[in-house]
């Protein structure tokens, strides 16, 4: 099975302030998806350590390198919030 970050309600363009779906008329959460899914044209290009998760943690894949507007492949999202 696969694991999509970008296919939820959060990344959908049908998603209005305060997280409620203009489809449905209901309040959605970030595991929500469903079949009037929307893909946002563009999402944050903001990928680096100090928006991962890991960046300064026992888990960080490079502690030694990771330094602001540094990237790897191990990047992991601190939220993903519209």
């Amino acid at each position: 099975m696969s694991i999509r970050l970008g296919n939820s309600c959060i990344n959908c363009e049908n998603l209005l302030e305060g997280n409620t779906c203009k489809v449905h008329g209901v309040k959605v959460g970030n595991s929500y998806t469903c079949d009037s899914f929307e893909m946002k044209a563009a999402l944050k290009d903001d990928t680096n350590c100090i928006t991962c998760v890991r960046y300064e943690s026992s888990d960080c894949a490079n502690p030694q390198k990771a330094a602001p507007g540094m990237s790897c492949s191990h990047w992991a999202p601190q939220n993903a919030t519209a």
